[in-house]
């Protein structure tokens, strides 16, 4: 690798207030040179997977149903995704999980969703994006059934320590958001600190969760620096270093993207 640069690996570029160009753009400004674009549900998986394919290598795709959608994961969506999923530009599955603080769907077809995703991503041999909110329990026990079959990384991670400690333990990487530079994400920032350098990454979860001091605003992967500064102060390394390291993890965890 010729100079650190940074990976956003979770980015929704569908939903971003400026053009996916102006996104980019301002993104390279920031050194961000790479990014995912986030399927979360049948109809959007075509327009990720255009959008990968229009500015690949900068952008990448994964493919799945968000949990917010479970109810909508049919047969019909499982075959789009495995026709799809060996496509170049295509470096994950996702975003799956569960999702217990909304239930915009119940929780029986999340779990469904959820494990024909997984048994998918073993099939296919490709990591996963995982959404996890209020459900640690189901999660890691879901997780469980897969192990050794299945490799990813938590995203936007917000949960306990005890969750950070079982995905890791199970073999999955942790990504951090903007949330960690909010004021009362204390917890959180404690739990950045026990992350190993290797197992961590950073992103932005676009237009969502905008990093103080952009919070309120619509977010953008140019602003993951924030949320980088705040992760490497944590961890007492540099920006570069840890740009480095981010990068490193990225490669290995989701061989797909090119250096």
């Amino acid at each position: 690798m010729s100079s650190p640069y940074w990976i956003d690996m979770h980015a929704h570029l569908d939903r971003l207030e400026h053009s996916p160009e102006e996104a980019i753009r301002l993104a390279r400004e920031q050194n961000v040179q790479k990014m995912m674009t986030i399927g979360t549900e049948p109809n959007d998986l075509p327009i990720v997977l255009q959008l990968a394919e229009k500015y690949y290598p900068t952008v990448y795709c994964t493919l799945g149903v968000h949990p917010h959608e479970g109810v909508l994961y049919t047969d019909e969506a499982e075959k789009y995704i495995r026709e799809h999923a060996p496509q170049k530009e295509v470096v994950a599955i996702g975003e799956i999980g569960l999702d217990y603080y909304y239930e915009h769907s119940p929780q029986g077809p999340q779990k469904e969703a959820f494990r024909r995703q997984l048994q998918l991503a073993s099939e296919l041999g490709l990591p996963v994006e995982i959404h996890t909110r209020d459900a640690e329990a189901d999660t890691v026990e879901i997780l469980k059934e897969y192990q050794g079959k299945v490799t990813g990384l938590i995203h936007c991670f917000t949960g306990t320590q005890w969750l950070a400690e079982k995905a890791l333990d199970l073999g999955f990487n942790i990504s951090i958001s903007g949330v960690v530079t909010f004021k009362n994400a204390d917890e959180l920032r404690k739990t950045v600190q026990f992350i190993p350098l290797d197992r961590i990454h950073v992103e932005t979860d676009a237009p969502f969760l905008a990093p103080i001091p952009h919070r309120g605003k619509k977010n953008t992967p140019a602003f993951m620096i924030h949320t980088a500064q705040v992760v490497a102060d944590l961890k007492n390394v540099s920006l570069d270093q840890l740009a480095e390291q981010t990068t490193k993890n990225a490669f290995k965890l989701m061989p797909k993207i090119k250096e």
